[in-house]
């Protein structure tokens, strides 16, 4: 398989907020990890209403990561759907169903009162 694209870590992260965007997800909020942390260069956190939407999202993204750039993400915890991690080497997403999200906060431990939403 040739990738269609090239992969940078910004052209990387807006396939993934067009994504999630175009699957209806909620409060996506982009988080910049550079020179804060190894794991990435971003984080993205969103929202699906549901477990079936979580989980739909998190395969798409997946899969559209994997069709236009040739990466194949490592992907955690889609048998349950309350919170979907999709790693793609550059960019780590969250999706979770909001009461997850809001007991978990992300947002605050990465970056308190600095997160960028989307």
């Amino acid at each position: 398989m040739t990738a269609s694209k090239t992969a940078t870590s910004d052209s990387l992260l807006a396939a993934v907020l067009k994504s999630l965007e175009d699957d209806k997800g909620e409060d996506i909020v982009q988080i910049n990890l550079r020179g804060k942390s190894e794991i990435g260069d971003y984080m993205v956190i969103a929202s699906g209403r549901s477990s079936r939407q979580v989980t739909a999202m998190a395969e798409k993204l997946a899969d559209r990561v994997k069709q236009d750039f040739g990466i194949i993400s490592k992907t955690e915890g889609k048998d349950t759907g309350d919170w979907v991690l999709i790693d793609t080497g550059d960019i780590i997403v969250h999706i979770f169903r909001p009461e997850v999200r809001e007991f978990y906060q992300l947002e605050k431990m990465w970056q308190p009162g600095a997160a960028t939403a989307v």
